[in-house]
């Protein structure tokens, strides 16, 4: 279920809208005159939803480059990786 404030409530009463947050792990919508304004999360949970968001951005450019036919033989990949860390150590 979603918890729905009005802005004033974040004046009013941060501190419980920041505990809803944390325990709860979900968002509370802010309203301003009865219309939907900003969502607030926890930090935790905020990250996460960063996080996630990143993997689908590569994931999604993954695909795209095998749709395109952008790929290499997985023993190429598993050789340039192995070049590149043998590089490394030399320095």
């Amino acid at each position: 279920m979603e918890t729905i404030r009005p802005s004033i409530d974040l004046q009013n009463h941060y501190n419980e809208i920041s505990r809803e947050c944390r325990e709860n792990r979900k968002p509370v919508y802010i309203t301003v005159e009865g219309r939907g304004d900003t969502v607030i999360m926890g930090i935790a949970d905020y990250e996460r939803m960063r996080d996630e968001l990143e993997l689908l951005r590569v994931l999604n450019e993954a695909q795209e480059d095998v749709r395109m036919g952008r790929v290499a033989p997985i023993e190429d990949t598993f050789a340039g990786a192995r070049a590149m860390l043998l590089a490394m150590d030399e320095k």
